[in-house]
């Protein structure tokens, strides 16, 4: 693997001011490390993202920091960008001792085609994205390929314990753990089916639902209301008002009256005069 160097110039420009670095094509940077100072840096920019298009985070570099004799062996530590324009902001460093182990969590890349992905209804299914590994920095893999045109059957998987890497590299993951295989989905859309009929069913439920509400609400107040206004309404306004204005009203008005006034009244005093004819009589 070829060695990757980058250049570098100690900074003086610091905090806000740091913007005025941008606008002349120089990011602002830090080199940290065990037991070591923090140093300001700056960076030519063009420069400084082929590197990191290239390294990430995962691969060894060599900083020349111009004024020093030896170069220094670092990894990208952290970038910045803005959030909006995607602007290189700043750059941290991270100075390693190569004769000290050290760990990193390493990214899992799948290359080549899986013809088991062939059938209709398959998917890659993914498991770890990432590894954690410890070795010394010169042995750090800038990522684990792993080829998955060794998957011809469905549910056939990679694990880790199928990575063949650098002796020296000690991987601090379950051997059992899933990397990638290949799965079939239509147990999903049988799940979607169900869920489409269930939708569906419902949906009948509420339209006889509906038509019963329709059904119950047309007697109700069709056929209760016309007899409980009409029917109702006619024997008491026509039924119970004739009675009571004609029915009752005549024979209290006229039945009632005529026999007080007439009948009762010639009853009475047909009465009192038979009583005087005879006493007549008598005499």
């Amino acid at each position: 693997m070829p060695e990757m160097k980058l250049t570098a110039t100690k900074r003086e420009i610091l905090g806000k001011k740091t913007k005025q670095l941008r606008s002349q094509g120089l990011t602002p940077a830090h080199l940290f490390g065990h037991a070591l100072e923090s140093l300001p840096l700056q960076c030519n920019t063009t420069e400084l993202l082929k590197i990191l298009a290239q390294a990430g985070t995962t691969r060894l570099l060599s900083l020349k920091i111009e004024g020093d004799k030896e170069t220094k062996k670092v990894f990208v530590r952290e970038i910045q960008k803005d959030v909006l324009s995607r602007q290189l902001l700043h750059v941290d460093f991270y100075q390693v001792n190569k004769d000290e182990k050290m760990q990193m969590s390493i990214p899992i890349v799948l290359v080549g085609d899986a013809p088991a992905l062939r059938g209709k209804g398959r998917m890659v299914s993914r498991g770890i994205t990432e590894i954690r590994v410890e070795c010394l920095p010169e042995k750090v893999p800038p990522q684990i390929d792993v080829d998955i045109s060794i998957l011809k059957e469905l549910e056939q998987g990679i694990y880790v314990k199928d990575f063949v890497l650098d002796p020296d590299i000690i991987v601090h993951a379950d051997p059992q753990q899933l990397v990638v295989k290949v799965t079939e989905v239509i147990v999903k859309v049988e799940e979607e089916k169900v869920v489409v009929a269930a939708e569906g069913e419902a949906a009948e439920g509420e339209a006889g639902a509906a038509e019963g509400a329709e059904g119950a609400a047309k007697p109700g107040a069709e056929g209760a209301a016309k007899p409980g206004a009409e029917g109702a309404a006619k024997p008491g306004a026509g039924g119970a008002a004739k009675p009571g204005a004609g029915g009752a009203a005549k024979p209290g008005a006229g039945g009632a009256a005529k026999p007080g006034a007439g009948g009762a009244a010639k009853p009475g005093a047909g009465a009192a005069g038979g009583k005087a004819e005879k006493g007549e009589k008598k005499k």
